[in-house]
């Protein structure tokens, strides 16, 4: 499927506070201008847009055919209604066959699919380059994939023979699930709330005020309907817009709140789920990212150079895109050359130009410290890292920053550098070219030495999002698979960002997850297990209470003795220990 952005609406799109499954007014509205205009005419815009948020528009400002849509402010008294409707709900929700909760999952997929162009046209004019929406709806499309759910359907309810006892382990929901999106990928990291509301849970979504329209859009457009026709009460989702701060804060203080799903930086993660602990919450987080990507010397190499590129989607703003890549010293040369060749070639532009994959960089001035500390440190900068303005000139003030690409010879100089051990959250690739092994013996030699210090070198990343291998060795493949065991995610000769049905898009060790991270499957993190076992009466296979024959263990076990324990001698007491 290659769909292409639909601008078929005449009107600009319209968003209440989603209340208990009901619209209803809010505060006041956030109105969104095309991102396109944000960039080519950027004073006019801005002024528009607070002409139209603080109430002091004109008619024609409401006709202006910059405004794309708008979504109402929620309230504090809002957010506390939604938690009390989402308990009230939340019961009769689970109640709801497992079955027929797993077929929403399904039409939502369905209807993503329908107006795919029209879902990539509101990303467009949210400010997400097309390639970038293109992979958004893609991940979407895989979370809620008929075979992701055949495996959470397996995942969540086992049911077999014990003993002559019915067993079951099932997942339970958790109960009230809120969710906080990424401001970078607002739009798909509120579509962990579709699994999540299969589950049995009831759900409030907190759409960032920043960037709200994909995530109303989503839920008024495609969720909400859905939800209801498949039997779900009205409390069961609400979709408030307010500041993150304050909602947090209202869902900790509340006991109608379960779980808190945070996307966010690592910092406030941990912050978070100190708080969480404190007032009885689940945290679920999904925080920062640092990935490798490691290049061996049979890779083929312009499938590797075509993975490493995908670090500039967004300019570099997507946390599971390679940050370094681990280059063997073999084909360093040529690696490093050919990824620099496609890098120097991007440029910067409106999202709505289909060969554009950068963004304006939130912070530029970081990006420039961490460059600047570098080169300082030995690294060597091969192009890019200048500020620049949507016309690619050179700019102080400009919002873009030109795709950067350092080389860094050896892996201890490398572990030295913010650019590689910390996430770097704009247009940077490092290429780190560790030091070559020792020369292998003439017969059986292997590059063993130089693959183990690669291995360890990834698995020290305090970070672990994905990481990612390009080689042909089975050998090789097999330690990565085996050995790596940071990150949430591994992808061998693959996309590196790329998402698939069943495997996670998320989740992660570290300082991407907490104490608690893992590979996130929203089914199963939101749920807990149950174990279950069911005796039908007299037709028992064994006594209920005779335990050891039910295990297995002692088919006579009023025929076996206990085996005499001898005592320890006592301090101070030359007599032996009876037995």
């Amino acid at each position: 499927m290659n769909p292409s952005p639909q601008t078929s609406r005449a009107e600009p799109l319209s968003y209440p506070v989603l209340l208990a499954g009901a619209p209803a007014p809010g505060a006041s509205w956030v109105h969104w201008p095309r991102s396109g205009a944000m960039l080519l005419d950027t004073y006019e815009t801005v002024a528009l847009k607070a002409r139209l948020d603080h109430d002091r528009a004109t008619p024609a400002d409401h006709d202006d055919p910059r405004l794309v849509g708008r979504v109402a402010r929620s309230t504090g008294e809002q957010a506390l209604v939604a938690l009390a409707a989402a308990r009230e709900a939340q019961p009769a929700w689970a109640r709801i066959p497992l079955d027929r909760r797993l077929d929403f999952v399904r039409a939502v997929h369905h209807r993503l699919r329908e107006r795919a162009g029209e879902l990539l046209a509101v990303l467009v004019a949210e400010g997400h380059p097309l390639p970038v929406g293109r992979w958004e709806l893609s991940a979407a499309l895989n979370v809620t994939h008929p075979d992701s759910v055949a495996h959470a359907r397996a995942a969540m309810f086992w049911e077999g023979s014990q003993a002559g006892r019915l067993v079951r382990l099932v997942r339970k929901p958790d109960g009230v699930v809120c969710l906080d999106p990424a401001r970078n990928a607002p739009m798909l990291t509120a579509l962990s709330g579709v699994p999540t509301l299969a589950a049995g849970n009831a759900l409030v979504v907190n759409a960032p005020p920043t960037v709200p329209l994909s995530v109303a859009y989503v839920f008024h457009e495609l969720v909400a309907p859905l939800l209801a026709e498949y039997g779900a009460p009205p409390g069961t989702l609400s979709v408030l817009c307010a500041p993150a701060r304050p909602t947090l804060r209202t869902w900790l203080a509340s006991p109608n709140c379960d779980d808190i799903f945070f996307f966010g930086g690592s910092a406030q993660g941990a912050e978070l789920a100190r708080s969480c602990l404190e007032h009885g919450k689940k945290p679920i987080l999904e925080l920062a990212g640092n990935d490798a990507l490691v290049v061996w010397r049979d890779a083929d190499l312009d499938g590797a150079v075509t993975a490493a590129l995908e670090r500039y989607l967004g300019s570099g703003q997507l946390c599971l895109a390679p940050k370094f890549a681990l280059v063997h010293p073999a084909v360093a040369d040529d690696f490093t050359e050919r990824l620099r060749r496609k890098v120097a070639a991007l440029r910067v532009g409106p999202a709505d130009d289909p060969e554009v994959v950068l963004t304006p960089v939130i912070n530029r001035n970081r990006c420039g410290d961490v460059l600047d500390d570098a080169v300082a440190r030995g690294a060597e900068l091969l192009c890019g890292g200048e500020v620049v303005d949507v016309h690619g000139r050179p700019s102080l003030r400009g919002p873009f920053v030109t795709p950067a690409l350092l080389r860094v010879r050896g892996l201890e100089r490398a572990a030295t550098m913010e650019a590689v051990t910390e996430e770097t959250f704009f247009p940077l690739m490092c290429v780190v070219v560790p030091e070559p092994a020792p020369a292998p013996a003439p017969e059986g030699g292997t590059d063993d030495p130089l693959l183990d210090s690669v291995l360890a070198f990834v698995d020290a990343n305090h970070y672990g999002l994905r990481n990612s291998l390009w080689a042909r060795d089975p050998r090789v493949i097999h330690r990565f698979t085996d050995e790596v065991t940071n990150g949430g995610v591994l992808k061998v000769n693959d996309s590196h960002v790329g998402t698939l049905p069943v495997l996670p898009v998320a989740g992660g060790t570290g300082l991407s997850g907490g104490v608690f991270g893992e590979a996130n499957i929203p089914f199963l993190r939101t749920t807990r297990l149950q174990g279950i076992s069911v005796a039908g009466g007299s037709g028992d296979a064994f006594d209920p209470f005779d335990h050891l024959a039910a295990a297995g263990a002692l088919p006579d076990p009023g025929a076996v003795s206990p085996a005499p324990i001898p005592l320890p001698e006592q301090p101070g007491s030359s007599r032996k220990a009876d037995t």
